[in-house]
């Protein structure tokens, strides 16, 4: 189930999803240690999990658009 479009050409480069989840879980740890607020750490941290699963898992690149316009 994904939320959104996973094949936008924004998400193509190995380096932006990659940054993406570490985004998401640099975040979910600086609320668990930093602030101390367990539920907004949960919530992040499954955001995290979900944007690793989606963009590094079960990534499937579109083919590049043979006309050129990709």
């Amino acid at each position: 189930m994904a939320l959104g479009d996973n094949n936008h050409p924004f998400f193509r480069p190995l380096w932006r999803r990659v940054l993406l989840v570490a985004v998401c879980a640099a975040w979910a740890l600086f609320e668990l240690l930093v602030t101390g607020d367990r539920t907004w750490a949960i919530m992040t941290g499954i955001v995290a999990a979900y944007a690793a699963w989606t963009f590094l898992i079960t990534y499937q690149p579109t083919p590049a658009d043979p006309a050129g316009k990709d």
